[in-house]
């Protein structure tokens, strides 16, 4: 792959990273409840807010991991111990993401269904985001395996 090309898809991986952060900090402020909040009120009395962010690491490290991975196909070190590492970093993000995405979907409706919000809304993005998940870590679990019987 051209050195060229890696480098405008790890630009696209840090704006994918950055907006992700972005809209992780600014969406709590829009949100209907918390309009006239404050931002101890937005950030510390919601537990599911505080989940979100504990959830976003393995998005984040799953994030970098790509990055680096395409630093190693441009360098042409494709088939190498480290990208293998990266692969397999990615492969374990997504399935922990899609664990939990599943956490989050069983507090959606075991704890808010039956009160004033509505949540099919939020189960479904949280389904496409399983989905998403899955879909990336059963790519990376193929790559991981390309990789392996590559260097052996």
């Amino acid at each position: 792959m051209k050195r060229s090309s890696t480098i405008f898809l790890q630009i696209i991986v840090f704006l994918i990273g950055i907006g992700a952060l972005v809209l992780m900090l600014w969406e709590p402020h829009l949100e209907g409840r918390n309009a006239h909040s404050t931002v101890f009120q937005i950030y510390f009395n919601d537990p599911f807010l505080a989940y979100a962010y504990i959830a976003s690491i393995s998005f984040f490290v799953a994030l970098y991991q790509a990055f680096k991975l395409l630093g190693f196909i441009g360098q042409n070190d494709v088939f190498s111990a480290r990208s293998l590492k990266a692969v397999r970093t990615i492969k374990h993000c997504g399935m922990s993401l899609v664990g939990f995405i599943l956490g989050a979907e069983a507090y959606l409706f075991l704890v808010q269904r039956g009160k004033e919000d509505d949540i099919t809304g939020g189960a479904a993005i949280g389904l496409f985001m399983i989905l998403v998940s899955a879909a990336i870590a059963a790519a990376a679990t193929v790559f991981e395996r390309r990789i392996k019987s590559a260097m052996d």
